[in-house]
């Protein structure tokens, strides 16, 4: 019974997760992994500021930069600059909502 009513809970909290409206969508980071570059794309519904964070593992953030997304396809150029190799999480934000991935430094 207990396990019917968490697997019920669980699959109705993530209907309401599919359902909610992002303003940010297909975000990704092409080439995933690289070596010194990569160019995150995403799509935005309408014209705002977005702010791109680059964190390590660990939480630390190590690079932050705010975009101004025109309505439609948008892209980020990121070069690895003095990052060590390894795993980061990456970050756009706007005023509602914020859609995080990650990728691998070679």
């Amino acid at each position: 019974m207990k396990k019917k009513l968490l697997f019920t809970l669980l699959f109705l909290s993530t209907i309401g997760c599919f359902s909610q409206q992002k303003t940010i969508a297909e975000l990704s980071a092409v080439p995933n992994p690289f070596t010194s570059s990569t160019k995150i794309t995403f799509n935005a519904d309408s014209k705002s500021s977005v702010v791109f964070t680059v964190k390590n593992v660990l939480g630390k953030t190590v690079h932050t930069q705010k975009i101004e997304a025109v309505k439609g396809k948008n892209s980020i150029p990121f070069y690895k600059g003095n990052l060590s190799t390894g795993i980061y999480i990456y970050t756009l934000q706007d005023k509602k909502h914020f859609t995080s991935k990650r990728f691998v430094i070679q």
